[in-house]
């Protein structure tokens, strides 16, 4: 039986590798904590937030993620493909995700607002009518994605291949548009 933790603050911790095995956080606040070492094993978070903590490397393989926010985190080389995907809600506010993979995941109506998603892995999920809001999407890989209905309008530096891509009623802004294209070799002046 997992160990249960109900609206509790969390401050200042840095978190050991098994400080994440079988344990159930709900409507927990995580506030400058460290999870780089951390190897999460049937962890569930419900209605949980972070703020200003690191999980850069983090091992989140089988780990719940039913609405949790993450507000000026660093999640670089994070593979969230591994996670729970029975009501896997998230929103990124201010955070850092380079090089994390969402492989295959089905994201629906995720908020990414003032993210860095270098290099990010979204091949194959299914991103219907998410927002990234002034997002720097550089070398992010969207093949065999769902992104119909996806407001990129303030986001820039992605690159998405219409023809590999479904991309039905996604907005982008006219100066962008050159991310669209890239793939075809067109030059635009």
């Amino acid at each position: 039986m997992p160990e249960y933790f109900l609206n509790q603050e969390f401050t200042n911790v840095h978190y050991p590798t098994d400080a994440f095995h079988l344990k159930e956080f709900e409507q927990c606040r995580f506030r400058n904590c460290n999870f780089t070492s951390c190897n999460f094993i049937g962890t569930t978070f419900i209605d949980c937030q972070f703020e200003n903590c690191n999980f850069n490397g983090a091992k989140i393989n089988h780990t719940a993620f039913r609405t949790a926010q993450f507000l000026d985190c660093q999640i670089r080389e994070v593979n969230f493909a591994m996670c729970d995907k029975l009501i896997f809600e998230i929103g990124f506010t201010n955070c850092t995700l380079d090089f994390s993979k969402f492989y295959a995941l089905k994201i629906k109506g995720t908020v990414f607002k003032n993210c860095s998603l270098i290099g990010v892995d979204f091949m194959s999920a299914d991103l219907t009518s998410a927002e990234f809001e002034n997002c720097d999407l550089y070398r992010s890989e969207f093949d065999l994605a769902n992104v119909s209905k996806v407001n990129f309008k303030t986001s820039y530096n992605y690159s998405i291949n219409p023809e590999k891509t479904k991309i039905k009623k996604a907005v982008f802004d006219l100066k962008q548009v050159k991310g669209l294209l890239s793939h075809h070799q067109i030059i635009i002046k």
